[in-house]
């Protein structure tokens, strides 16, 4: 059974506010209940009374409390007072949520417990320090959210190490927090860097690795891992080239490349400017010395960079937001969040689903503590779950998808 509590006010204005106080007043009077058989008597001869024994009374298991902290910003709900990015986070905190409660439904038909508790943080720090003296949210079995590193920072500063902290959508350090009670469910740029040093090494197995930097300062949470990855995979083997670029001048590498063998490349930046100018150069190049590029995971989402020239580049990203829409489960998915919501599924309802379903199972196993989930792998519909723990900075899923160009759309090859 699923319980959903809301305490949230009626909603006017746009077609966009009414969807969503439908959504959510329909969540909240949506309880899934299971028949329950009644075994027949058994038939007594006459003048053979039996004494009746008391019934026994079925147990009946406690739910699972999940308190959903998300930024909807129902203070807003007049017409015209919502801004543009307070109606993106609106939107983002409803696709979550359903995609949330759609996994507990499931896991609910199937018998399971739960009590869902939504509380609206208006993506604002005092709202945050305020539900984090709840007394509901404080005696919770799992806490998910806030979503954004501020809200969340605040939220844990106040709240301690109490209960499991889910942040759901957010992939910053987890050391900018500094809670071991934190799950960060979105893998960090530092595995990323991780990721792919580990697919180059066992993979193509370079001796050198060209690592080209535009300079911005931003490039060296990348840069750093990258090389820390690299010297502890290959026992310091392989030797990392950090150069900085300028204006797609690549000439002073060509006595260090091959002509016979894949040249690795690595760009950490997402400057439109810098890699403009240096995917031409590397194209280029290409002609006479076979290059194989690893960008950033940002590219995925830049539509300025072209198709053919990261194919003839061998460009691997990668990425923990891949979603095979061919996959059955990706298709079931799709077709009841439809049957639900009458809207099609988004990435954040994708992402809410995955992390719903995980987590249910993780409170079903009686792992409330959450203190096993490095023996509990998953494979969802947008990522792979792979926690490790990591001191007092809590739990990280450290797992990513290697994705390559190919026939002018990302594949992926790991």
């Amino acid at each position: 059974m699923i319980s959903v509590q809301n305490h949230l006010p009626p909603l006017s204005g746009n077609k966009w506010l009414l969807f969503l106080s439908a959504v959510l007043i329909l969540a909240a009077c949506s309880p899934k209940v299971r028949p329950v058989s009644t075994p027949a008597k058994p038939t007594e001869k006459p003048g053979n009374i039996a004494k009746e024994k008391p019934a026994d009374k079925p147990a009946v298991a406690k739910p699972a409390v999940i308190a959903m902290i998300l930024p909807l910003g129902l203070d807003h709900v007049r017409p015209g007072t919502y801004t543009s990015a307070g109606l993106t986070r609106a939107n983002l905190s409803v696709e979550y949520y359903q995609g949330f409660k759609l996994a507990l439904d499931s896991l609910a038909a199937e018998g399971a417990s739960f009590k869902l508790e939504l509380y609206d943080s208006k993506d604002d720090a005092a709202a945050a320090h305020s539900l984090a003296y709840n007394p509901q949210v404080r005696t919770s079995d799992l806490i998910v959210g806030p979503v954004f590193p501020d809200g969340i920072k605040e939220f844990t500063s106040t709240m301690g190490n109490r209960v499991p902290i889910l942040s759901p959508l957010s992939p910053a350090s987890p050391a900018t927090i500094k809670n071991e009670k934190l799950i960060t469910a979105i893998p960090p740029l530092e595995y990323h860097a991780w990721g792919a040093a580990q697919y180059i090494n066992d993979k193509i197995k370079p001796k050198k690795i060209f690592m080209l930097r535009s300079g911005f300062s931003q490039e060296n949470d990348y840069v750093v891992n990258f090389k820390k990855a690299t010297d502890s995979l290959s026992n310091k083997k392989v030797k990392v080239v950090s150069v900085i670029i300028t204006r797609g001048q690549l000439s002073g590498l060509i006595p260090q490349l091959s002509k016979t063998e894949d040249n690795v490349f690595v760009i950490p930046a997402t400057d439109q400017a810098f890699l403009g100018v240096t995917l031409r150069s590397l194209d280029t190049l290409n002609k006479n010395y076979p290059v194989v590029l690893f960008g950033h995971p940002s590219w995925e989402k830049f539509n300025f960079l072209k198709a053919d020239v990261l194919q003839r580049l061998k460009t691997h990203i990668t990425s923990a937001d891949k979603v095979n829409y061919k996959q059955e489960a990706t298709i079931t998915f799709l077709r009841n969040y439809r049957k639900a919501y009458h809207v099609e599924a988004t990435d954040y309802a994708i992402k809410g689903f995955d992390e719903g379903l995980y987590f249910g199972k993780q409170l079903l196993a009686n792992d409330k503590t959450m203190v096993q989930l490095d023996k509990a792998n998953f494979t969802g519909i947008h990522n792979s779950f792979r926690f490790v723990k990591k001191g007092n900075l809590g739990w990280v899923n450290t797992h990513v998808n290697i994705l390559m160009y190919t026939n002018f759309e990302l594949k992926q090859v790991e």
